[in-house]
């Protein structure tokens, strides 16, 4: 039946940097599909993962295998039979969750198995030597001190048969019954024991039959293997091949938009200066007007400078004129403060003069 896959999923898949075990480096530029598969004949279970062409996980799960989350969406394992340690990157949490638990799962099938694997071949070991045992034993027990021989046990001697009768002849016949019985129940454990060591024995051929076959499986899938891998570095190679010459056709592109946006520069810029020189035209054929105009202008501005300055002398002559009224105004005020002082001690004789006059008119 070969193997069959039991889970997928899709993940981002990294490897441990095998210089610094630091570091991670990724095995697939894009999230690629990860699976758990189950090969009936050997009763294994395998994480694979394949980027295309590239097998990027091989990895045979053992019980002594552990499973870690590090993050929320991230996980890791380590193969020691790859000598690497394999990291996956989910898109969800929930989807790690679900990976780790089919880990566990599968981690304990394949214990399981690896346990059943132990005691068949424990109990092939024991079928294998369990029926010379038994002959061993049973002639041990025959030839033990004491008891008679095979033969004699069965058949009797002629000694004994003229020497004993009554209970003790009957006792030696129970006896015999007895060995009768137990030599006939190994004789058919023998024969039991010996088909089930033919059973094992066929079993064991088809179990080689099958690991060289899965031998002869492996071989194939390493040839093919080979060839993909072989096929694949041809394909890179080809790829980058590829690439320059895209590499070089974008740069020759880049150019031609370059050398195209310069020329456009270059042509906006004759554009501007046609315009300018046009201009530059139309100015020229006004310049006799303008010539006249400016002579026009410098006689308004001579004019209006004499008038600036006529204007600036009468400024000058009225400022003189202000400051002169302004020495006069002060000397007139000081002059008026006197005078009112006077006329306030004239004013206060007067008072006075009129308070003598209301005295003597009163006294009179």
């Amino acid at each position: 039946m070969g193997e069959q896959p039991i889970f997928t999923t899709r993940a981002h898949v990294f490897q441990i940097d095998p210089n610094t075990k630091k570091n991670w480096m990724p095995a697939s530029k894009q999230a690629v599909t990860v699976s758990y598969f189950y090969d009936v004949t050997r009763n294994s279970y395998r994480i694979i993962s394949v980027d295309g062409a590239k097998v990027i996980i091989n990895s045979t799960i053992t019980p002594n295998m552990t499973f870690t989350k590090t993050s929320q969406k991230f996980g890791q394992w380590a193969d020691s039979r790859a000598n690497t340690v394999f990291g996956l990157g989910f898109s969800s949490e929930q989807q790690l969750t679900k990976f780790a638990e089919k880990f566990q799962e599968v981690k304990e099938a394949a214990k399981i198995a690896k346990d059943k694997t132990q005691e068949k071949i424990e109990t092939s070991s024991n079928h294998s030597q369990s029926p010379s045992s038994l002959v061993a034993s049973a002639l041990w027990y025959f030839r033990r001190p004491g008891l008679p021989s095979l033969a004699s046990s069965v058949n009797g001697t002629d000694d004994e048969k003229a020497s004993h009768a009554g209970p003790a002849n009957t006792h030696l016949k129970s006896e015999n019954d007895k060995l009768k019985i137990a030599l006939t129940q190994s004789a058919a454990n023998v024969k039991k024991w010996e088909i089930e060591l033919q059973t094992l024995r066929e079993s064991n051929a088809r179990l080689t039959t099958a690991l060289q076959e899965s031998a002869a499986s492996v071989e194939q899938w390493k040839r093919q293997f080979s060839i993909c891998r072989d096929e694949n570095d041809r394909l890179r190679n080809k790829i980058d091949e590829l690439e320059e010459q895209c590499s070089e056709i974008n740069r020759e592109k880049e150019k031609n938009t370059q050398l195209k946006r310069r020329i456009e520069e270059l042509e906006a810029e004759l554009r501007e200066k046609e315009t300018e020189l046009k201009d530059l035209r139309k100015q020229s054929e006004i310049i006799p007007q303008l010539m006249s105009e400016c002579e026009y202008v410098s006689e308004k501005l001579e004019a209006a400078e004499r008038d600036n300055q006529n204007l600036e002398d009468k400024v000058r002559s009225l400022k003189t004129d202000i400051e002169e009224s302004k020495y006069r105004q002060r000397h007139l005020k000081v002059e008026l403060k006197s005078f009112l002082e006077v006329l306030d001690g004239k004013i206060d004789d007067l008072h006075d003069f009129r308070r003598g006059l209301s005295k003597l008119g009163t006294d009179n």
